[in-house]
């Protein structure tokens, strides 16, 4: 159930810039694009060239939504 409420959580900031913090220590920043039920895409760097990091849901450690779009 745990990943389910993940996958539920990062569908709705679908769009959204966020940070993470994985296990090993990462840290990523980006957009949230494509999610799926193993794993969830940030596009980074949307002024340059843009670049896709893919990111597994047992890898998260936290996340810091960065800007939220009110509805």
């Amino acid at each position: 159930m745990e990943r389910q409420q993940t996958e539920n959580l990062f569908r709705k900031l679908r769009g959204e810039i966020v940070t993470i913090k994985t296990i090993s220590g990462g840290v990523y920043e980006g957009r949230v694009s494509d999610v799926t039920d193993d794993y969830l895409c940030l596009i980074e760097r949307e002024n340059t060239e843009p670049t896709r990091v893919y990111l597994f849901f047992a890898s998260l450690e936290s996340m810091v939504v960065s800007e939220v779009t009110q509805t």
